[in-house]
């Protein structure tokens, strides 16, 4: 229940939900999982962090745990960490959503400047979800970096053609990422000014 109300946006109810099944079931990775995404949502990262490491402490091949101990890290920016939790949720081979965590290990990569690894992780993530679109906005920042400007363009104008948010619409991307820009900050800022260089190659 606490996770349906989560997806729905109803963070708080979400909270309340989610502690009385921890209190009922405390060893439930699932549940502990879910209320690190709480945490996380909430901006409480070092209660996210705990209950991730709790998550992976009870299951250590709890891939979506692994993943979102990598975002909860990535939000701190200790990025030798998140890469750490990513590679240990693709670590599993039965993980059923890797591309998730190969994007992440990616925009990892990049925010430290290893371009070539970011690279290599967005096209991982591409191989196992062609149609996902975040590893190709990161694959544009990533060959943006390197100078290869022509890979850049293909590589967002491919993810604004399969971005369901946009299906091809460049005007509507460049509309919705100016206005994005104006509360973005830090890496976030930059990545979007990128978005706007790059889409005018």
């Amino acid at each position: 229940m606490g996770i349906s109300y989560l997806n729905e946006g109803n963070i708080q109810i979400a909270f309340v939900e989610l502690q009385q099944a921890y209190q009922l079931a405390p060893d439930n990775k699932e549940i502990i999982n879910t209320l690190g995404l709480v945490y996380l949502r909430l901006d409480d990262i070092e209660k996210a962090i705990n209950m991730f490491l709790r998550a992976v402490s009870i299951d250590p091949q709890y891939s979506d745990a692994y993943n979102n101990l990598g975002a909860a890290y990535s939000k701190r920016r200790q990025w030798t960490e998140a890469i750490d939790a990513f590679k240990r949720a693709l670590s599993n081979p039965l993980y059923i959503t890797p591309e998730t965590a190969f994007y992440n290990l990616g925009m990892s990569y990049y925010r430290i400047g290893q371009y070539e690894p970011a690279i290599n992780a967005f096209k991982d993530a591409i191989k196992r979800s062609p149609l996902f679109p975040l590893p190709y906005y990161g694959l544009a920042l990533a060959y943006n970096r390197q100078s290869r400007y022509g890979d850049a363009a293909a590589a967002i104008t491919r993810a604004i053609e399969i971005d369901p948010a946009y299906k091809g619409d460049r005007k509507r991307f460049i509309e919705d990422t100016k206005q994005r820009l104006t509360f973005a900050r830090d890496e976030e800022e930059n990545d979007l000014r990128d978005y706007l260089e790059i889409i005018r190659y």
